[in-house]
């Protein structure tokens, strides 16, 4: 319940806007123009802003649950399927954000290895990055907050470098509009959903926020400056590459970053992707709180034994995906978990704790 939260560690309600940012903006925005581009063609911008709606919807159902069942992720679960089968469903989230963490961190070590460091081991970064994770863990969610706040602020310039690829763009690209059918739109939009996965996480840590009702509109705007990236990303990668281009292109926001040459830098890739290391971190600490706050609520388990517990599951699963086949079926298996628990569990369980309130209303008045 919220009143188990002490104010001295429940953030600021502006500070939703960058978790839940911060949190759709990971490994996946380096190379979703190919996914997308593959069913929808240049047209599938306009799947970029379905998606975006459909997120908004997703927000305020999940905001109606939250204040109905004045908790978070276990009060609803409980208020719904009562306690001891509440308790099963919220234990597969600890699996969800396990997983959620395993494939960010693997899939950025991918691009690290592949662009910059070719022998680069898979389990030195990991371990170095994981003890990083639970230091920051450890402080508490004010701090994994903070963590979130500077993943967008300090990388900001990153976005605004970007404009230097417009005079190497053809933006008639992306004519004729609307040459594609809705069916084929729908289908981009789903293949948009590893992209935009972890504005989920509000159901955990909505207890930690002061004020939540003030909190709406953060994580609203967190969710559309997401979607204003993307298909500012996406029609300059529509612009740059020809739809041929961009299939043979597995990163191609990485790939734009090859135009940028600053007068100090050759390889502006490099900075681009050294500083995706501080991106995808508030990934893997929100990820990796939830898991362990989680344990802490289900199974009573203290977090100083569940991160560093979690922590070294995700090392040993991150260190045994070598190729770029299981990277490939890691991501489609968190894609398809993510899919079904956002897009089709989440509307599920507002209808059932809108059927709940009711009965329980019903109930009082007799």
């Amino acid at each position: 319940m919220n009143s188990n939260v002490p104010d001295s560690k429940k953030i600021s309600p502006f500070l939703v806007f960058f978790l839940i940012h911060t949190m759709q903006v990971g490994v996946g925005i380096l190379g979703f123009q190919r996914f997308i581009a593959k069913t929808a063609g240049y047209d599938a911008w306009i799947s970029i802003i379905l998606t975006g709606l459909v997120i908004h919807i997703l927000l305020w159902m999940m905001f109606k649950m939250l204040k109905t069942a004045n908790g978070d992720m276990t009060s609803i679960h409980t208020f719904v399927l009562g306690k001891k089968i509440g308790k099963i469903f919220s234990s597969f989230f600890i699996l969800y954000f396990s997983l959620f963490s395993v494939t960010v961190l693997r899939s950025y070590i991918e691009v690290v290895q592949v662009w910059m460091f070719p022998e680069l081991r898979t389990f030195w970064f990991a371990l170095a990055f994981l003890i990083l994770v639970i230091y920051i863990v450890f402080g508490g969610f004010r701090t994994v907050a903070g963590i979130a706040f500077f993943s967008i602020i300090l990388p900001f310039y990153i976005a605004g470098l970007f404009v230097i690829i417009i005079p190497y763009a053809d933006f008639t690209n992306l004519l004729p509009i609307f040459d594609h059918s809705i069916k084929e739109l729908l289908l981009a939009s789903h293949d948009m959903t590893f992209t935009v996965l972890g504005f989920e996480t509000l159901l955990f840590f909505y207890p930690f926020i002061q004020n939540p009702e003030r909190s709406k509109k953060w994580a609203h705007f967190g969710a559309l400056y997401t979607t204003m990236i993307c298909i500012y990303l996406a029609i300059l990668a529509f612009g740059f590459f020809s739809e041929a281009q961009l299939q043979k292109n597995l990163w191609p926001t990485l790939t734009m970053w090859k135009v940028i040459k600053l007068p100090f830098v050759e390889r502006f890739e490099y900075i681009g992707i050294a500083n995706w290391g501080i991106v995808i971190l508030p990934n893997v600490c929100v990820s990796l709180w939830c898991a362990s706050r989680l344990a802490k609520q289900l199974f009573s388990v203290r977090q100083k034994m569940s991160v560093p517990a979690i922590a070294t599951l995700c090392l040993i699963a991150t260190s045994l995906i070598s190729t770029r086949d299981q990277i490939n079926i890691l991501t489609d298996i968190t894609a398809k978990v993510g899919f079904y628990f956002n897009f089709i569990y989440i509307p599920l369980l507002f209808a059932g704790t809108l059927i709940a309130k009711k009965v329980r209303n019903r109930e009082t008045h007799t």
